[in-house]
């Protein structure tokens, strides 16, 4: 009998809607170094649905159809969703991808909670943020930090 997921995957697994299948794919590859695992293609040869991997995840994406009742985020309205992508350098993905075609939202900086983050969004709307860890610090701390964050300090 088969896992309730399959081999390689998360239980969690993102699904972009994209205006072109194709040119998405050819971005993340770019940007992320993304590998294409999976293609399904309409019948005019658009992505009906495509997996790809990065690092040791894999993410999904369609290209919109006049069949699917989906939009794909605007450069007036935000996505409710954003990409956290663990890379071995921040500094360095967020080169590669900004070199790519990805908006720059914030350049990488040491975050209190322990992460070096880059905020970027990519040419199809999609907001991700770029992470190194770089030191463990306990929630208590970030805690504290956090409320001193929002008082102001």
């Amino acid at each position: 009998m088969p896992d309730h997921r399959p081999d390689g995957y998360h239980a969690l697994t993102p699904y972009l809607i994209v205006p072109d299948g194709g040119e998405a794919i050819a971005f993340y590859e770019k940007a992320f170094g993304a590998k294409e695992s999976m293609r399904l293609s309409t019948p005019d040869g658009g992505v009906a649905h495509a997996d790809l991997v990065v690092g040791d995840s894999h993410f999904m994406l369609a290209g919109v159809t006049p069949e699917m009742d989906l939009a794909t985020p605007t450069e007036t309205q935000w996505p409710m969703v954003s990409l956290a992508l663990y890379v071995e350098d921040c500094d360095a993905a967020f080169a590669q991808a900004t070199a790519a075609g990805c908006a720059v939202e914030q350049a990488p900086e040491d975050m209190f909670w322990g992460d070096r983050m880059a905020k970027l969004r990519d040419p199809f709307g999609h907001r991700w943020s770029l992470l190194t860890l770089f030191a463990e610090i306990p929630v208590e701390e970030v805690q504290q930090k956090m409320e001193a964050m929002f008082a102001g300090g």
